[in-house]
């Protein structure tokens, strides 16, 4: 059956013709929903709560913009309901998140049986850059940071994106200008890659602990964010960071597992949750 006639059985509320559309950006729709919130039990919660949202509300869909866009601002909305009763991140998240780890046996044990066991339980410095951006994102304001990851990890039109945040296409620009000149100025002052004075440097520490015989300066070269670090200036090394994450799945990648289990110690760290013992474990 063509898309056409698989939208109309849709809107007539037959729910296999609305998975079957809603398949096609569901990866990327709770991709999204982890660079918000850094924790997969909240992702497949809100997937599934979008899913039965949207689909309760099909018959309303008057097709005005893509059913992806229409479902992307139903996400939106109910992350926005329980991201504004959380506290923004602080940029030393990561540096509470290592001091925990390093001060716990038990944490640094669970790092290693990941690391050991999971299928992706590898460590990669261009996948620590990604964890590094979500968790620097965080440190925004909600609509900050949404427009942000739209526009600049999932492409979104800015048009697209006034839909979604249902604000006007200036203070869309505004939101946009802000978030990334306060990130920009964030990874100057913490990215050991980029500024040898950084003071975050967890990907060669980490990095060098999950592959001790490696060469770190030899991996760190090979990242184009690296390279290109001294020939670039602060807005395109920005625009070079999101590239490279743009690149990356989250939640499916070789280290995705073992980003995933930092991230509950950096989420324990700040208090994002009660304990990292009590979290439910990452699957």
């Amino acid at each position: 059956m063509e898309r056409e006639g698989i939208l109309k059985n849709a809107l007539a509320g037959d729910i296999n013709s609305f998975q079957t559309l809603f398949a096609e950006f569901q990866n990327q729709l709770k991709t999204y929903l982890y660079r918000l919130f850094a924790d997969r039990n909240e992702v497949d919660d809100l997937t599934h709560d979008t899913f039965i949202r949207a689909f309760d509300k099909m018959s309303t869909f008057n097709q005005e913009s893509s059913l992806k866009t229409w479902v992307f601002k139903i996400a939106t909305n109910l992350a926005y309901d329980r991201l504004r009763k959380l506290k923004r991140w602080p940029a030393d998240a990561q540096d509470q998140g290592g001091a925990l780890a390093i001060g716990s046996t038990d944490i640094q044990q669970a790092f290693g049986i990941v690391s050991q066991t999971s299928n992706a339980g590898a460590y990669e410095m261009k996948e620590h850059i990604d964890f590094c951006f979500t968790c620097i994102s965080k440190t925004l304001p909600i609509e900050n940071q949404v427009a942000l990851i739209l526009k600049d990890i999932y492409d979104f039109q800015t048009k697209e994106i006034c839909l979604i945040l249902e604000k006007t296409e200036s203070v869309v620009k505004h939101l946009l200008n802000s978030s990334r000149d306060t990130l920009t100025t964030v990874f100057d002052n913490r990215c050991a890659l980029v500024n040898k004075n950084g003071v975050c440097d967890q990907c060669s520490q980490l990095n060098g602990i999950f592959n001790p015989k490696q060469d770190q300066l030899e991996e760190r070269m090979k990242l184009e964010l690296v390279k290109e670090s001294t020939k670039f200036n602060r807005e395109e090394l920005f625009t070079l960071r999101t590239k490279l994450v743009k690149a990356i799945d989250p939640l499916h990648s070789s280290g995705a597992d073992l980003q995933d289990i930092i991230m509950r110690c950096t989420r324990t760290a700040i208090g994002d949750v009660a304990h990292f013992a009590e979290d439910r474990p990452t699957g």
